[in-house]
């Protein structure tokens, strides 16, 4: 069998991975580029398919401490559709889920070297920026949305017009427990839409995916666009009444949405978001990270580093209709007749909120 598989990146998708490689008596090696993990752009919420796959890992959900979501509600086009969720979902920040993970995978025996960033991929190993090196025969690449130089995946963006995501964090009030409470919103604009979901503290995190001509159209910052979309979406406005004058918005530029990795090269393994990325509407980033991980690893473990193209081909057709799907949705901003179609169907948010899982 080949040498323990070095894990590139600590997030879900990376600790996953070496949890489960550790359940199965197989010691990785984890680097993680921070200290301690922070609150990433887009997550924030797990659906009941990603709290099973938390609990196949041997962690309770419970232990979480996530805020219970129990129904989805869609917006667009001044309509609104709601409907109970299949199971029980979770609103919980990257920060709290990245740091329960990792901490399980060193618990579990993983090496997990924090503080380490890969500045350069060899062909048999990996350079780091204070000048070590890793040698790999297997590579797990679990570095989220951020590239790795030499297997960077492509721009994102149409042509010229880029989608960029932002993040804004609303601070906890009992107008926004009341407005937003156990749901998880959905408003559709033209290029783009913006999630909302309870967290564990109380606030809620705003997360949007719009392009860059959207923002240009706003005013160009990303303050501006978020005051926009309030003068033109009242349920919105509601959510962003009490919304600072000068918010702090985190932001990262041509997020390739919909994009899949259909191969690989002999070792590299590619995982979560540099294996897919679904549009973050369908609230499944974290379960593609789940699901990746599990993938790799039982390719991993049949066929070691020859096992990468395996895995590659067989998860992107396992997550091709659920990211197509999602892409879909995330369009009907800018489609009002099909935005209304949809919305006319019966149940149509809670089968959207099936069709779109991992």
């Amino acid at each position: 069998m080949s040498q323990p598989p070095v894990i590139v990146g600590g997030g879900p998708a990376g600790a996953a991975a070496g949890i489960a490689l550790a359940r199965a008596g197989v010691r990785a090696t984890l680097l993680e580029r921070l200290d301690t993990p922070g609150d990433t752009i887009c997550g924030g919420f797990l659906s009941w398919r990603t709290v099973e796959r938390i609990a196949g890992l041997g962690i309770d959900p419970d232990s979480l401490g996530g805020h219970r979501v129990s129904d989805v509600a869609l917006y667009v086009g001044g309509k609104e559709q709601g409907a109970p969720l299949p199971a029980p979902a979770l609103g919980l920040s990257r920060q709290r889920l990245d740091s329960v993970l990792l901490d399980a995978a060193q618990g579990r025996g993983v090496d997990v070297r924090r503080g380490q960033t890969v500045r350069a991929l060899g062909d048999a190993d990996l350079t780091l920026a204070d000048g070590g090196v890793v040698p790999w025969d297997s590579l797990f690449l679990a570095t989220g949305k951020s590239d790795l130089r030499g297997v960077s995946r492509p721009r994102g963006g149409t042509g010229g017009d880029p989608e960029l995501g932002l993040r804004l964090r609303l601070a906890p009030s009992p107008a926004l427990t009341r407005m937003v409470g156990g749901r998880i919103e959905l408003h559709l604009f033209d290029r783009g839409y913006i999630g909302l979901v309870m967290q564990e503290d109380g606030s809620v995190n705003a997360c949007m995916a719009v392009r860059k001509s959207r923002l240009a159209d706003a005013g160009g910052t990303p303050a501006r666009l978020f005051a926009r979309l309030a003068d033109e979406m009242p349920a919105l406005a509601d959510r962003l009444a009490d919304m600072p004058a000068d918010p702090q918005i985190d932001a990262i530029g041509n997020v390739p949405y919909g994009w899949r990795a259909t191969d690989t090269r002999t070792g590299l393994f590619r995982l979560g978001d540099q294996a897919a990325v679904i549009p973050s509407v369908a609230g499944e980033g974290v379960g593609i990270a789940l699901a990746s991980a599990q993938s790799a690893v039982a390719h991993w473990l049949s066929d070691g580093a020859k096992g990468a193209h395996a895995h590659q081909r067989a998860f992107a057709r396992h997550v091709a209709r659920p990211v197509a799907l999602a892409g879909l949705v995330k369009g009907l901003g800018s489609r009002p007749a099909l935005a209304r179609a949809l919305l006319a169907l019966p149940g149509a948010a809670q089968i959207v909120a099936r069709l779109t899982r991992v």
